[in-house]
């Protein structure tokens, strides 16, 4: 997983040792920007996280919090506002080749329950990436239609009745001018 994401800050496993370990993230302004063009919103002002990694069976539990300051482009009156994202995550990591990791299904029925805990990321190598697993949760948490707070759709004013006998009475004048 390490490489996909514009905000990389890799942890390897070796680093949870017997507790956990808490690390508090934040972005330059570098990394703000690359972030925002992943993100494909205007900018983001700032970006931290607090997280803590914790062992789990032969892997991490990484929890997080995380806020951010993004510049987004209403979708209603097309005007640029600053607006606060927050939220929190859990996943659960796993290194390949480990015994918990899940199997992968052979053509099988999957049955799939939306309540139930995500199943572990297995990644190569022994280390994964905290910085992807924030930018990856505030992607989700991004309204995908902003709306600047106030901001009220005005439809346009009609200029002609919505008439379908509207269209052939302009019609009617076309032919008395000729």
């Amino acid at each position: 997983m390490i490489g996909a994401s514009p905000w990389i800050v890799p942890f390897r496993f070796i680093e949870i040792g017997a507790g956990p370990v808490k690390r508090a993230l934040e972005a330059d302004t570098a990394t703000c920007r690359a972030v925002a063009r992943h993100l494909d919103v205007e900018a983001i002002g700032a970006l931290t996280a607090d997280l803590t990694v914790r062992p789990w069976l032969d892997g991490a539990e990484v929890r997080g919090r995380f806020r951010a300051v993004v510049t987004q482009l209403c979708s209603v009156s097309a005007e640029l506002f600053d607006g606060s994202v927050e939220g929190e995550f859990m996943v659960r990591v796993l290194a390949e080749g480990s015994p918990n990791a899940p199997a992968e299904p052979m053509g099988e029925e999957v049955d799939l329950d939306p309540e139930a805990d995500d199943p572990p990321d297995v990644v190569e190598g022994g280390a994964f990436d905290l910085g992807g697993y924030v930018v990856e949760h505030l992607s989700l948490e991004l309204d995908p239609f902003p709306r600047k707070p106030g901001a009220t759709f005005q439809p346009p004013e009609p200029t002609e009745p919505a008439s379908p006998f509207a269209v052939l009475k302009l019609l009617r004048k076309d032919d008395a001018t000729e």
